[in-house]
């Protein structure tokens, strides 16, 4: 019968695999069969399934299948994970039965002594095989909701991390790889749950001490991990301490790839406090960087510049260090931003000219240098034109000493600072239009240089001093447009760069540079506080004509209190049977409650995802308006057709909240991502969240997906700072029994101050201290921004940690808010 099995499997014809698909499971779950029959004939479904899905139809199977977790052959066991795991990630919900068994059998593994499974045991390391398929098979789903099971699987992780620390039993390299596999799955594990603080940062120091380990694999694969942990909440300050160790990999480090993570592991580590001390050491890297990576590089130090700036002018040297060390892998869009941020910013303008200035004075210089240079000089050389050393003489000679060296699109970007200098200074005019006269420009062989030269020779000439002023006064402050450079960084490193969803990890103290291109003439919106979580900000260069009103333009200025533009987003003939109304979407999955929870004290990470599908999530708030960009990711190799999501307002929420869309490609490649932009206003207080609404076809079979978006209330909660006497004086003014909410409950996860902390700063309020005459207390004070009022909403939690209890009390001037900020926040803990 075995061989029978391994024929079907191997040398069979899809005809043999429709004629025994349907006994094949009824051999599996027998229980008269031999448990060598079990393993082949599980091993044998697994092989049909991979093959043709459409063979195996499991239905009546399922739930006798999952048991074989109990079997008491380990090799039954094994194989039967194998075959759940493929299974489950197109029916989740079917084998959803399997975490319990899983988490037993895991628990009974990791439990034992080498002894115990002395036919499974592989130089003292029990089952390391069958432990990583089980760590694996829970990685397919969310963390158990059951107390019991989620207490048991928390010590099975507690124990390998326990293990790691332990001596080695044996000094053959087996030993260590196969502790080691285990190790690594879970701390994968801890990572995919994201919900345990303190297995996350335990999980961070075992993998600091991998960071100085002989091997270089463990050391590659400590810094690919610590990436991924360095986007939680819970751990982001852990993986900093080690900054040091992962700055001397960088310059130390033989192998390029490895080098590589710890450049990776400073992008995604750096904030406020560090980003000049990681910037500075990447820039000193970049020196000695290999080729192959240096554009990699540049990008990531331009995008950390931009986004922790807090002096522009450190900036603006970071942004001239780059083209001046590494000028050739400077990309168009680099140079293109820090343009637009000194055009927009009147105090970094004068530092910009003068540094700039000086640049220049190399004798070698970069053509990138050259054009910022003759830009930035043209706009605003005047700044230092008073000191003799950067007169307008000078300032003229020193650009045009480079203009011969120069390729033709940058020779007719100093043709039009030159014009520009002719009404800065008009002491220059003789000389300038002795350049424009020259045969080699009214004679060029290039056309666009050729007529630039003809038309400032006669609009120096013909136009009187105030025409002259008028047109080529200076240029006005680019609108915020989303940058261009994060994007590149993402195509730079290929669509499997998935942890670049969890990169822009929320930072309270960043400020989002102000952001812009489009040169048109408008104002500019004031930047905002607000940390730019993406790093999003810019877009084409500025010498460009405005672009056409179009998608680009419907972007919401998340900085902005004017009216937003509503796009046309109508399917085309032949989307529309993907494009759901309101009352064909369908109910929302069962688990979209529990997903939506994950997201009220963070903006940043993985919605959903299947084996299918990756929903992930980047948010940003301020006041009344938000903007989210969704990313989604075909995890398959096959093109999803029709892609199609869609944003429902059930009930009358679309008088409450204002949600525009932003179409994306209706074909999505196999591994490729796509991003779709959503800008949110918040018009009235709101209990229910939209609906996102995802259809597509894969293989040619439809597939549907309808998940609560993460855009609850809280979202719009800015915090307000108050004294004690403040705060009490308002308490007492809130004291009608509507306005106040309360819940007493038993605490769900550990009681640890931090956490609390943490959470209820991402929730939204301000956290105020010394106001509480209990210390274990927590108070916080916000208002609930939305376009018609503000709510005013005090809270205060009281721990209990004696009993594993919390109460709470919410007050607020309006009751529905009170109530449901008070179910947000109390499922948190």
């Amino acid at each position: 019968m075995c061989l029978a099995l391994h024929c079907i499997a191997n040398v069979g014809s899809r005809e043999m695999g429709e004629a025994f698909a349907a006994d094949i499971p009824r051999i599996l779950v027998a229980g008269d069969s031999m448990d060598s029959v079990k393993q082949s004939a599980a091993l044998c479904l697994l092989r049909l399934y991979k093959a043709s899905p459409d063979l195996v139809p499991m239905g009546e199977w399922t739930a006798r299948v999952v048991h074989l977790l109990n079997d008491q052959h380990m090799g039954v066991v094994t194989a039967a994970v194998s075959l759940i795991t493929c299974l489950c990630k197109k029916n989740p919900d079917d084998f959803k039965t399997c975490i319990s068994l899983a988490v037993s059998r895991l628990s009974r593994i990791v439990s034992s002594a080498s002894t115990d499974l002395q036919d499974y045991t592989y130089y003292f390391v029990p089952a390391p095989w069958l432990s990583v398929k089980l760590l694996r098979l829970l990685q397919c789903y969310p963390p158990p909701e059951d107390a019991a099971v989620k207490g048991r699987l928390v010590e099975c992780l507690e124990t390998v991390l326990n293990k790691a620390q332990e001596p080695p039993k044996s000094k053959k390299v087996q030993h260590s790889n196969a502790k080691n596999a285990i190790l690594f799955e879970t701390i994968s594990l801890i990572i995919h749950y994201d919900s345990e603080p303190n297995l996350l940062v335990r999980a961070c120091n075992q993998l600091g001490q991998f960071l100085q380990h002989r091997e270089t694999n463990l050391r590659y694969l400590a810094l690919e991990s610590m990436c991924t942990l360095a986007s939680s909440e819970f751990s982001h300050e852990a993986v900093k301490t080690h900054i040091d160790t992962v700055i001397n990999a960088l310059k130390t480090e033989r192998d390029v790839s490895v080098r590589q993570r710890a450049a990776d592991l400073l992008y995604a580590m750096c904030d406020r406090s560090n980003a000049k001390q990681i910037v500075s050491e990447m820039l000193r890297y970049l020196e000695t960087a290999d080729y192959a990576i240096r554009e990699e590089i540049v990008l990531k130090v331009a995008i950390l510049a931009e986004k922790y700036a807090v002096d522009y002018s450190w900036y603006v040297d970071t942004i001239l260090n780059l083209i001046r060390i590494a000028g050739d892998y400077v990309s168009e869009e680099v140079w293109y931003r820090v343009l637009q941020i000194v055009t927009n910013r009147d105090d970094v303008q004068g530092y910009a000219a003068k540094t700039v200035f000086e640049a220049l004075q190399a004798p070698a210089c970069h053509e990138n240098m050259v054009k910022v240079g003759g830009y930035i000089l043209g706009e605003f050389g005047n700044l230092i034109a008073g000191d003799p050393r950067s007169s307008p003489p000078v300032q003229f000679s020193l650009l045009h000493s480079k203009f011969h060296l120069c390729s033709v699109a940058t020779r007719a970007l100093l043709l039009s600072t030159y014009i520009k200098f002719i009404n800065l200074f008009p002491e220059t005019k003789a000389t300038i239009q002795g350049v424009l006269r020259a045969g080699s420009q009214l004679r060029n062989a290039d056309v666009e240089l050729q007529q630039r030269a003809v038309e400032y020779l006669t609009l120096s000439s013909v136009a009187s001093t105030d025409v002259l002023a008028t047109v080529l006064e200076e240029m006005p402050p680019f609108p915020e447009r989303e940058s261009s450079i994060l994007a590149k960084l993402k195509r730079k490193k290929g669509p499997g760069a998935a942890s670049a969803l969890d990169d822009g990890r929320r930072d309270p103290s960043s400020s989002d540079i102000n952001g812009g291109v489009e040169p048109t003439p408008s104002t500019v919106s004031t930047p905002s506080p607000s940390a730019d979580l993406l790093g999003l900000r810019a877009a084409p260069p500025p010498a460009a004509p405005q672009a056409p009103s179009g998608a680009g333009n419907l972007l919401v200025d998340v900085s902005s209190d004017g009216p937003v533009a509503q796009p046309s987003l109508g399917p085309t003939p032949e989307e529309a049977f993907l494009s759901p109304g309101p009352e064909d979407i369908g109910l929302p999955i069962p688990e979209a409650d529990e997903l939506l929870n994950k997201f009220v004290c963070k903006n940043n990470g993985v919605l959903f995802e299947n084996q299918l599908l990756q929903i992930g999530v980047k948010s940003e708030f301020r006041q009344n308006l938000g903007r989210m960009y969704l990313f989604y990711g075909n995890k398959t190799s096959v093109q999803f057709q029709n892609f199609t999501p869609t944003v429902v307002h059930p009930g009358d929420l679309q008088t409450h909240l204002a949600v525009q869309t932003k179409r994306v490609a209706a074909q999505v490649d196999g591994g490729a991502q796509v991003q779709q932009v959503l800008n949110i206003e918040c018009l009235r207080d709101f209990l229910m969240p939209p609906l996102l609404s995802v259809r597509f076809r894969y293989g040619g079979a439809p597939q549907s997906l309808t998940l609560k978006l993460p855009v609850t209330i809280n979202k719009f909660f800015q915090p307000t700072e108050m004294a004690a006497q403040d705060f009490f004086q308002r308490w007492k003014q809130l004291s009608l029994p509507q306005q106040e909410a309360q819940k007493i409950f038993k605490a769900n996860h550990p009681m640890d101050a931090e956490v609390t902390k943490a959470k209820l700063l991402g929730f939204g309020s301000a956290l105020l201290d010394n106001v509480d005459p209990n210390p274990e207390n927590f108070v916080g004070a916000g208002i609930i921004q939305t376009k018609a009022l503000q709510v005013g909403c005090l809270l205060r939690l009281e721990p209990n940690a004696q009993a594993q209890m919390y109460r709470l009390t919410l007050r607020t001037s309006k009751e529905s808010v009170s109530r449901h900020l008070c179910e947000l926040l109390a499922q948190q803990f």
